[in-house]
């Protein structure tokens, strides 16, 4: 039995335009992750809100977002994946404009969450059409490189753009650029994409609710702790309630007789083990992207558009490593050695970036380090993307790519919340070791520059557990043919009467 095509086989062209549409519509979400935050500060003074108010634009779209990608992944299951990829474009536009035209806090708010609704809808789309539009082993390769080179180098892309669209224009343009995107696969993907059969899938109505509210609880607990405490009510409290209600969410896929994410995806050794590189990249990535746009801009003076430029090798580099890898290194020797390799080459990488100072050269400091970071990134994207698809059954395309989309994000928010900890908590023992009264501007430049380079070393370590993690999770060599493996239960087809 083979997995359904989004595309007739007949056209080869017509397949590699599919491609271009999909990496179009995931660029687009991966743009809209780093984009808003360098807009943000000229939103809050366009329409004057505070500081505090400032985070929600952020966690708003969070919550959405982290909460439904399950829903999401098995809807395109259940309703189809070219209905759900349609959906999500015209929703996630719409809800750029409404952003961009905001007037109001309140405004761009509400847009930020519906823009999350539709983000969920869309992401585990695009890499389920993917998984079933390319079968053929070769093209499979060099698609999923393709792909994996837009996930991993979107955000640094996104860097780029965002600098540049609010240094020529205003914030709002950070926004509105959504609908270049939306119209191209809009336009192309809706000729392109032909309607797959019914899969048998079925909707988990109790899953649904409670790992909806599950991860909400999770992502809303880890965003209070980066903006305010992990001793306050709001935090603990939350990350509590989200841990027993994913603790119940496990016990009940077991009972549950047409589960929302059925066992036998996540307990596959290699495709747990990418889910989990998903999610140590979620948080190490933050580490990277964040601390050293700070520290670019804060510490060095770099405009937006500069700190975007300056991140270009290791985007170049991501690209690269992650084609050459599903092209190459991924039918040699599967995906064991490119994550745990990729994991210690970013152990290296975030080690090497401890080394920056108040007076560090771009040339000389961190042109290096990036570019063995976009190495490292690029072999585990490479991987975990492709693993994480591999050998599923038609019906469960969808919730597994959600599964990695959920595994990102929730990293992201961990490492968010962890990160941003451990940095304000570095600086402010440094403070506290050096200060002789009131600190001056040189010395709280040290103890900043010191949280950050506390923030590197707490990723190289959380690389180097996914390392450890990886290599005795993952099975050894290539991945089985595309396909369903006849050992995995199917749901039974219903009975038609004769």
């Amino acid at each position: 039995m083979s997995t359904p095509s989004a595309v007739p086989a007949a056209g080869e062209s017509r397949r590699w335009m599919v491609l271009a549409v999909i990496c179009t519509a995931y660029l687009m979400l991966t743009f809209d992750a780093t984009v808003m935050n360098l807009a943000l500060p000229s939103a809050q003074t366009a329409l004057h809100f505070s500081a505090a108010d400032k985070q929600w634009v952020v966690t708003a779209y969070a919550l959405s977002y982290g909460s439904l990608l399950l829903f999401s992944g098995r809807l395109a299951d259940l309703i189809g994946r070219k209905e759900t990829f349609i959906a999500g474009l015209a929703g996630f536009a719409a809800a750029s404009a409404v952003g961009g035209a905001a007037s109001s806090f309140g405004m761009l708010v509400a847009a930020r969450a519906c823009q999350g609704v539709f983000a969920a809808l869309l992401a585990p789309t695009t890499l389920s059409l993917l998984a079933t539009t390319f079968t053929d082993p070769k093209e499979r390769g060099r698609a999923f490189g393709v792909f994996s080179a837009v996930a991993a180098g979107g955000g640094g892309m996104g860097l780029l753009i965002g600098g540049a669209l609010t240094s020529a224009l205003n914030w709002r343009w950070c926004m509105y650029i959504n609908l270049v995107f939306a119209a191209f696969s809009l336009i192309v993907g809706s000729s392109l994409l032909t309607r797959q059969p019914r899969t048998g899938a079925r909707m988990d109505v109790p899953g649904v609710i409670v790992v909806s509210g599950g991860l909400l609880c999770l992502v809303y607990g880890f965003s209070n702790a980066a903006t305010h405490s992990w001793h306050t009510p709001s935090t603990w409290g939350f990350l509590v309630a989200g841990g027993v209600l994913v603790v119940l969410f496990s016990f009940w896929q077991r009972r549950a007789q047409h589960p929302l994410l059925p066992p036998r995806i996540v307990l596959d050794r290699n495709r747990g083990g990418s889910y989990l590189a998903a999610l140590v990249i979620g948080a190490g990535m933050f580490g990277v992207l964040l601390f050293l746009v700070y520290y670019l801009q804060t510490d060095l003076g770099y405009s937006a558009i500069k700190s975007g430029v300056a991140l270009l090798p290791m985007v170049g580099v991501t690209a690269a490593a992650s084609t050459v890898g599903n092209i190459r290194l991924m039918p040699r020797f599967g995906p064991r050695p490119l994550i745990t390799a990729g994991m210690l080459i970013n152990v290296v990488g975030m080690a090497l970036l401890t080394r920056i100072g108040p007076d560090s050269h771009y040339a000389s400091t961190l042109l290096g380090p990036i570019m063995v970071i976009g190495l490292g990134m690029g072999m585990i994207f490479a991987a975990a993307l492709r693993t994480g698809t591999s050998g599923v059954l038609p019906q469960d395309a969808g919730i597994a790519s959600a599964a990695i989309n959920t595994g990102q994000q929730l990293g992201g928010a961990i490492g968010t919340a962890l990160l941003n900890t451990i940095a304000a908590s570095a600086t402010t023992d440094y403070l506290t070791g050096h200060a002789q009264g009131k600190p001056g501007p040189a010395l709280l430049h040290l103890a900043t520059i010191h949280g950050y380079t506390r923030v590197f070393w707490w990723c190289a370590g959380i690389f180097a557990l996914g390392a450890v993690v990886s290599g005795a999770l993952l099975r050894g060599g290539p991945l089985p043919t595309p396909g369903p493996p006849t050992t995995e239960p199917a749901t039974e087809p219903e009975k038609v009467p004769t």
